[in-house]
């Protein structure tokens, strides 16, 4: 019976808009951007910079962008999340429902429907689909869920699942999604993950002196580690090269959707796909371990436009992988993810 169901589970996602409008494009981007931290600058700054400067003029310029990715279901993102959670429910008991940090569905209708459903449901597990740890990703995703669960002082309790970067089921999934695409032994493989500034490496970094101190500060070990999202970035794929036996010299990290004029983490992935062709790399394979869902950054940025930059600067052949979205074996990972925590 539903009133004895104990344990729900919440995949939460990034989010999008509810159409291609550009209003809509523009109130999401609004509560996008104007998140504490993604863009953190005191209030009255980011609120001049967001809507004042940034979503009037880049929302129709990002309705464009959605517009060719969307889909008969709407949003690619939230569309693959939903299948997710048809498949993750095939393979564990607990109810699992979805929600967005941005955008809809969110994170109160989450709580609201499983309160209504299993009034006496003890524990809700949050899982955050980001596999790294940044403030902009999983650490906004996380403190905004329990500013919700506190407001609205829902009797069950919530435990979050962490980072899963390393983890040998997700590895193993990654590597396996990734194996169809990599047949030509002459092309160079590209992690492209997504970018942030380099103040939220500095921001949170426990030491205070160990993150981006150094050129190999990412290697050896340091509490540092737990929360920087470079040294997760840079372990995830040294973790899926070794299992897929890809030669060092045949793969390479950069990092993708630069917002703004600051420092944010390099290389470019744009600028590297202007270099590589002059450096006799003219066979590219480009993989965004940083989404487990495709979405605007790959499906628009990456497959469609860095695909044309590539090919413009002499590339030949350009291949996109998807991400897992909701391939069994990624599926299985999440299952045992959540069966960990």
């Amino acid at each position: 019976m539903p009133a004895q169901i104990k344990r729900a589970v919440i995949l939460m996602n990034l989010g999008s808009p509810d159409s291609t409008s550009v209003k809509d494009v523009k109130n999401y981007l609004n509560e996008f951007l104007m998140d504490e931290r993604v863009i953190d600058s005191p209030y009255l700054v980011r609120t001049v910079l967001v809507k004042g400067i940034i979503s009037p003029f880049r929302a129709p310029k990002s309705a464009e962008a959605y517009q060719s990715i969307w889909t008969e279901d709407g949003s690619p993102l939230v569309s693959i999340t939903k299948q997710l959670r048809v498949e993750l429910q095939k393979e564990i008991a607990e109810p699992v429902i979805i929600a967005m940090r941005y955008g809809n569905p969110n994170m109160k209708s989450a709580y609201d429907s499983l309160l209504a459903e299993y009034p006496d449901l003890q524990e809700v597990v949050l899982v955050p689909l980001y596999p790294h740890y940044a403030m902009s990703s999983y650490e906004t995703a996380v403190a905004h869920a329990r500013t919700v669960h506190k407001k609205g002082r829902y009797p069950f309790g919530i435990i979050t699942v962490k980072p899963f970067y390393k983890d040998p089921d997700y590895i193993e999934s990654l590597a396996e999604s990734m194996k169809p695409y990599l047949t030509n032994q002459n092309s160079h493989l590209l992690f492209s993950y997504h970018s942030i500034p380099e103040r939220h490496i500095h921001k949170t970094d426990v030491t205070r002196i160990h993150c981006l101190q150094s050129a190999n500060c990412c290697d050896g070990f340091s509490p540092a580690h737990e929360f920087c999202y470079r040294h997760q970035c840079f372990m995830t794929t040294k973790l899926v090269a070794e299992r897929l036996g890809i030669p060092k010299e045949k793969y390479s990290v950069s990092f993708q959707s630069k917002l703004g004029r600051s420092e944010w983490l390099k290389p470019s992935t744009t600028m590297r796909m202007e270099q590589m062709p002059a450096e006799g790399i003219k066979d590219l394979v480009v993989v965004c371990p940083s989404f487990v869902s495709d979405c605007l950054e790959t499906l628009e940025e990456i497959a469609i436009r860095e695909k044309e930059g590539f090919l413009k600067a002499g590339g030949e052949t350009y291949t996109f992988i998807p991400c897992m979205n909701t391939q069994p074996q990624w599926v299985k990972a999440l299952a045992s993810l959540i069966a960990k925590s």
